[in-house]
């Protein structure tokens, strides 16, 4: 079954169970919205990448009014939760949105963009397409666009990531998740290709990403980011405001 199958299939429960499957994900994706140097009435124009249900493209567009926020997604199924979703959520603005069904690891990017976004998705790339990714998301910034990804990572070594799915494993069991959502999760999970934090960081940089830094860490879901050319980052623009 393909990534965007698997995805389909269980689009409709997915939010129900994502808190529960993934510690910490309001922090997590504060995170993100905290880091984005833009001031909140700017207007920026934002692509999400692998924008599955469109929690993080509303959380966004609900920081910054005045952004318009295109989606991509590979599954046909979750855009159109999405797409309920920002209707619900922005009555009346539903020309700040763009939905794009595409697999963004095989297609080109286009347009400009202030801001490129990704939550719990580039994982599912191989090292290769990651880095190829960074270079397209590069090339589709503005001089100062930012880009940032919350997203889950290998360990280091083979016993850190042993730690690391046994954590896990914990934490969600304690928390509640059905056998049912579990095994589901586990079945999303085989298409996983999780790098290390320090390859990712690596290759933002090797296509000439700069401030790459890390943000948040919790075991192994982490947020990190880098400026496509900071000395161009207007300083009035640094640090977004509440």
């Amino acid at each position: 079954m393909t990534v965007g199958a698997l995805f389909d299939a269980g689009a409709r429960d997915y939010d129900l169970a994502r808190r529960q499957l993934v510690p910490g994900l309001d922090r997590a994706y504060g995170a993100v919205l905290k880091s984005i140097p833009y001031k909140r009435g700017r207007e920026i124009r934002v692509l999400d990448l692998g924008a599955g249900t469109g929690l993080l493209s509303a959380m966004v567009a609900g920081k910054f009014p005045n952004s318009r926020v295109t989606l991509v997604d590979i599954s046909v199924g979750m855009l159109r939760v999405a797409r309920r979703r920002l209707n619900e959520e922005f009555p009346g603005e539903a020309g700040r949105f763009e939905f794009r069904t595409m697999d963004f690891a095989r297609k080109a990017l286009s347009g400009e963009f202030d801001l490129v976004v990704s939550a719990l998705s580039i994982h599912h790339l191989t090292d290769r397409d990651k880095q190829e990714l960074f270079r397209r998301i590069r090339d589709v910034l503005t001089d100062d666009g930012y880009f940032v990804n919350a997203d889950q990572i290998a360990g280091e070594t083979p016993e850190e990531e042993e730690r690391l799915q046994k954590w896990w494993l914990g934490r969600v069991r304690k928390a509640g998740v059905s056998e049912k959502d579990l095994d589901a999760a586990l079945t999303r999970m085989r298409a996983d290709k999780n790098a290390t934090l320090e390859a990712q960081l690596g290759w933002l940089e090797g296509v000439g990403f700069e401030a790459v830094r890390c943000v948040y860490q919790h075991h192994r879901f982490v947020v990190y980011g880098g400026v496509k050319e900071s000395g161009k980052l207007d300083n009035s623009r640094k640090d977004g405001d509440e």
